[in-house]
């Protein structure tokens, strides 16, 4: 069906072509507002080059940096983590590409594209659940910002000196005041709007780039070439030995990627076709990421002769750097990068998906600032100075997510065959297409609980093996349990 939103006036929804019965203006508010309705035309104005943008802003972070040298001191030889990690981030492209179609095609955001398999208030439960893991992310990476902000405020006054030495609640002075600085400046990108987060996006990625690229050549040019190694770590399997270990590797990259994968649809929604939002995707994941991987281990090798230790925070590399103008230049940049981050992955993702709860009443905006605020409550600082809660963090949001996916893909592809009523999507009439009963899909509930529960009990029960693979056990649990209770289902299209 054509979408016919451009007879939407006033938050009241216009019956379609060929329909009598038209949406009481009550139940439309209930689904829609301006943030949420379905993009077309010129709004839909996103080229390949912005979708690119996107995913260097979200990896070229502080948590990205740590990230990718992690996966080269696995105890692999470098050759075998670059296999594992372009097998893993081509699977990611592969996903991406799956779940961005239907809100390309439809021109929605995430949590809308929840309705056709949760039912049009069922939504709000995979929303919530993608909302309150990107609060606590979006917390996290604020706090990692700001610690690149001590060192440009200890560097203008030193007599800030004394605030760092000062504690409130498990973060120093000079902390609340960075975490303070970074939170206004990342809201006031937010507050103007998605035109102006692309702007940011679009010279933030490469801005990166280009100082990392500058760090690398002044790491390599202290420490000399031939003390740069692609191996960070003691080469510990060989032979068949090395086999799980690459698909531990692998199951870590998608499962890093899983969050912004998940709600990937809220910036599909805006490519100009699928074929753009394809292309972005592969510039953005297997050859962006498999090159910043590289210049972070050159990095990190280097930080070895220089230093005297590995350094794997790039936070800590920048602060030793005796060159003032190295020093200063990274900071900066890293507290760019995080903005980046913050904004496409933990930033946009809870706006959409706190004003699906209530249309009328929270919109993009106020969506956004709900995760802001509520970023500071859970004090990120005392979460990211635990690594076994930073540990079960990971673990749990494979084991939510994965799940969530299998059930969307499950439903657009093979329950939908792709089909999508755009209308229905914003509609509360007994017999729309995904309306259900009360507008909930039990069977989707259904679907994602057992699932959930197993990825859950392996983390708690610390099977770290098992762990490793909370997304896939999860996805491929949700895809075939939502498959079976909707066989039966007269609930389709």
């Amino acid at each position: 069906m054509e979408k016919t939103f451009d007879s939407v006036i006033d938050g009241a929804m216009a019956p379609s072509a060929g329909q009598t019965d038209s949406v009481s203006e009550e139940y439309s508010h209930k689904l829609y507002n301006n943030d949420l309705a379905p993009l077309s035309g010129a709004r839909q104005n996103w080229s390949w080059y912005n979708i690119f943008a996107f995913w260097m802003s979200d990896v070229h972070s502080v948590g990205g940096y740590v990230f990718a040298g992690s996966l080269f001191a696995l105890g692999l030889h470098s050759w075998q983590v670059l296999i594992s990690l372009i097998v893993g981030i081509v699977i990611v492209q592969f996903l991406c590409n799956l779940v961005a179609k239907p809100s390309q095609q439809a021109g929605v955001p995430y949590p809308v594209a929840c309705r056709m398999a949760f039912g049009v208030f069922g939504a709000n439960v995979p929303a919530v659940i993608r909302g309150l893991i990107a609060v606590a992310w979006y917390g996290i990476q604020t706090f990692l910002a700001s610690k690149s902000l001590d060192i440009l405020i200890l560097w203008a006054f030193p007599a800030a000196q004394g605030l760092a030495e000062t504690s409130l609640l498990g973060l120093s002075l000079l902390g609340w005041l960075s975490f303070g600085i970074m939170w206004v400046l990342q809201a006031a990108v937010f507050w103007h709007g998605m035109d102006t987060i692309k702007k940011f996006i679009d010279w933030a990625g490469p801005a990166v780039y280009v100082v990392m690229l500058l760090l690398a050549i002044w790491i390599v040019q202290r420490a000399g070439l031939s003390n740069i190694s692609l191996n960070l770590g003691e080469v510990k399997y060989f032979g068949s030995d090395a086999i799980l270990p690459m698909l531990t590797a692998i199951a870590l990259v998608v499962s890093y990627f899983s969050g912004p994968m998940l709600n990937f649809g809220d910036f599909s929604r805006y490519g100009k076709s699928f074929k753009a939002v394809k292309k972005g995707n592969f510039w953005g994941l297997p050859i962006n990421f498999t090159l910043f991987a590289l210049v972070t281990v050159i990095i990190t090798s280097g930080t070895i002769p220089v230093f005297g230790e590995m350094l794997t925070d790039p936070i800590d590399t920048v602060a030793r750097i005796d060159n003032v103008g190295v020093m200063l230049l990274g900071a900066f940049t890293f507290v760019t990068a995080t903005i980046g981050i913050n904004i496409v992955a933990n930033f946009v993702s809870p706006a959409f998906d706190f004003a699906n709860v209530a249309p009328q009443h929270i919109s993009f905006r106020i969506g956004g600032f709900i995760a802001a605020i509520g970023s500071v409550f859970i004090m990120p600082w005392n979460l990211f100075n635990s690594p076994e809660t930073i540990h079960y963090t990971l673990d749990m949001l494979s084991a939510f997510i994965g799940p969530l996916f299998g059930i969307l893909l499950a439903d657009f592809y093979i329950v939908r065959q792709q089909k999508i009523d755009v209308d229905a999507l914003y509609s509360t009439r007994p017999d729309g297409a995904y309306w259900y009963r009360g507008g909930w899909n039990i069977k989707a509930l259904l679907a994602l609980i057992p699932p959930v529960a197993v990825g859950v009990s392996i983390t708690l029960a610390g099977i770290k093996p098992l762990a490793d693979f909370n997304w896939f056990i999860g996805c491929a649990l949700g895809f075939i349990l939502y498959l079976l209770l909707m066989k039966r289902s007269d609930n389709t299209i």
